[in-house]
């Protein structure tokens, strides 16, 4: 193989790991403990990893103008998702990794009108981790990014909210749900059938 076409490869292999969407393995990884965190929400509530002990508890990595976001906002699929399972008294926390600057960004008073709009003040407060150690800590990589915690503070899923990474809605109805499938089987004490996946978006704006 000569040096031009090793080049070659090499040139095109790079582009197709920056391919649209973004896909990643998350570094918190089932069966491990959940990493620690500190963050303030948009109404100025300390959250941390110690809060939800005992609890279930839901992680989302969220940016409004992401179109797969949109795809799970826009639709309503995932604030029906938030609400089946926080009236099932699992804790929901939507974290916003986006630096100032960068699309995504939300100063505190513009998230509370974002989270309004979306009804999840009481259901998904908004985490500002402005700093992006949380987003970081968890290897989210992705809007969204998904993960599950059990009450031990065990990671049970990370990856994506489904099986279909096309940013069409209308492949929301046919597509494999994975964060509800991991909850209904996690809380029934069941072994997780699919605890991992690859998550599909747009990269977090670190």
């Amino acid at each position: 193989m000569t040096y031009k076409y090793k080049k070659s490869i090499f040139a095109m292999s790079f582009i197709a790991l920056l391919s649209f969407p973004f896909l990643a393995i998350a570094v918190a990884l089932p069966g491990k403990p959940a990493p620690d965190f500190t963050e303030t929400d948009a109404s100025g509530m300390q959250h941390s990893l110690s809060d939800y002990q005992d609890q279930w508890l839901v992680i989302e990595w969220f940016n409004k103008d992401c179109p797969y976001v949109r795809k799970h906002y826009g639709s309503g699929n995932m604030q029906a998702l938030q609400k089946k399972y926080t009236e099932n008294e699992v804790k929901w926390l939507t974290v916003i990794s986006s630096v100032e600057g960068k699309q995504g960004y939300f100063e505190p008073n513009e998230a509370l009108i974002e989270a309004k709009a979306h009804n999840l003040n009481a259901s998904s407060p908004f985490l500002l981790d402005i700093d992006g150690s949380m987003g970081k800590a968890y290897g989210a990589k992705t809007t969204p990014h998904m993960f599950i915690i059990n009450p031990q503070g065990q990671v049970v899923y990370a990856g994506a909210i489904d099986d279909n990474d096309s940013a069409n809605p209308a492949v929301i109805e046919s597509s494999m749900n994975y964060v509800s499938a991991a909850l209904d089987e996690a809380m029934a004490g069941k072994e997780v059938t699919v605890a991992s996946s690859r998550a599909y978006g747009c990269s977090v704006k670190y």
